[in-house]
């Protein structure tokens, strides 16, 4: 990780890339601005081939990454069982899945393939970074096929993976969507070994929870830099809304709110006043 005069340095995600084309072009706004140092693309959505195109304008500045999506819209690939009506399931159908370990292997090894395939076939290379839409990518079952596909395609070392987990007293101290980031770091508990054992580097603390509502967003994003780990992960879901986004998601004006406050001046003064600076996870690339 870089650092940047003197600050701790964090990278700051923005999530969801090609949800809808207003939130791309949103990201694609705070990427200009230099206000994010990351975001994670979703390769599962018909606006992808289009908004891939504006991302290697921003390569040398930012961490681009794959969001694996297992629990919004229609797969890349058949999937039989865990989309029989061609859609894929809820998040809460899935997690009840992998803990029961009734997830459809073969399926989701699949589909892993595909989005990474998706990735590589707009952008000519393999994503920075491998994350999940709604944490999928840490659950029982799938993260261990996750990293197998990764490690097949020779990745291991090369990019690096989200750990949505944090230490229980910084979640407590950051008071913020406590129990929502406490029930995520529960999910999410051992992952980051599993990945360091095969080579696969992860950050150390994260934050971003947020609840999606018309509160303060400056003042959360403060809260997400308190206690900061030694490499610090923050998601955020910035994005302007269309009728697209409306139909898909319930996450809709807090995205224009939060694209708001980092395209402010507000936004710079609090990473001043936290004494912190947007770096990347830079790590050699193949």
């Amino acid at each position: 990780m870089n650092r940047s005069q003197g600050r701790r340095g964090f990278v700051l995600c923005a999530d969801d890339y090609a949800l809808s084309p207003s939130v791309s072009r949103g990201i694609v706004e705070a990427l200009a601005a230099g206000r994010i140092s990351a975001t994670s693309v979703l390769t599962t959505r018909p606006s992808w081939p289009e908004a891939a195109a504006a991302l290697p304008a921003f390569a040398g500045q930012a961490d681009i990454g794959l969001h694996l999506n297992l629990t919004l819209g229609a797969p890349l690939g058949a999937m039989p069982q865990l989309a029989p009506q061609g859609m894929m399931p809820g998040i809460d159908r899935l997690i009840r899945a992998s803990w029961r370990r009734n997830l459809p292997e073969d399926e989701i090894r699949g589909e892993i393939a595909r989005q990474l395939d998706a990735f590589q076939a707009a952008l000519g290379r393999p994503p920075d970074f491998v994350d999940g839409h709604q944490h999928v990518h840490v659950l029982a079952g799938i993260r261990g096929w996750l990293l197998d596909a990764l490690a097949e395609r020779g990745l291991a070392e090369r990019l690096w993976l989200r750990d949505c987990a944090d230490r229980p007293w910084r979640i407590l101290a950051r008071w913020l969507q406590a129990g929502k980031a406490l029930a995520v770091a529960r999910l999410a508990r051992g992952f980051a070994d599993e990945a360091a054992a095969r080579g696969f580097a992860v950050n150390r603390g994260f934050a971003g929870f947020s609840g999606f509502g018309g509160t303060d967003y400056g003042r959360e994003f403060g809260a997400y830099l308190r206690l900061p780990g030694e490499r610090h992960l923050v998601m955020c879901h910035p994005g302007w809304v269309d009728a697209e986004l409306v139909a898909l998601d319930p996450v809709t004006q807090s995205r224009e709110a939060e694209l708001r406050f980092l395209l402010s001046a507000r936004f710079a003064a609090t990473l001043a006043r936290h004494n912190m600076a947007l770096v990347r996870f830079a790590l050699p690339r193949p």
